[in-house]
């Protein structure tokens, strides 16, 4: 069983930066697809970036140019850089994991704040 713990997020203004880490536990996950979600308050919870065991990474048109998304498989652990932050990205931010047989794994959420 994969555990994940996320961390990192924060109180930032408007155009500032913050990166968010993913440290997965239990298992090896350098050869998993990992994301990024977010869930803001009355919202569904939505993709924001992932990054496939091969490193390609894909983005929401929302954070596209502005967020980045990388792994480091010798510290198990995925990263969002997120940079030039607006108030609208204003979430919780939750990592999972893409595990065997369509499962997933997910971390207990980290919150990004960001004040105009």
């Amino acid at each position: 069983q994969v555990q994940l713990v996320e961390s990192g997020g924060g109180l930032a203004q408007a155009g500032g930066s913050l990166r968010l880490s993913c440290i997965a536990s239990g298992s090896n996950v350098s050869l998993n697809q990992m994301e990024w979600y977010r869930q803001a308050p009355g919202n569904e919870r939505k993709l924001v970036a992932g990054i496939t065991a091969s490193r390609r990474s894909y983005y929401a048109d929302a954070v596209k140019g502005r967020f980045t998304i990388s792994r480091d498989n010798a510290k198990n652990t995925v990263y969002l850089q997120m940079n030039s932050l607006k108030p609208e990205d204003t979430a919780v931010y939750y990592c999972t994991v893409l595990l065997a047989g369509g499962k997933t794994s997910w971390g207990q959420g980290t919150q990004v704040t960001v004040s105009s």
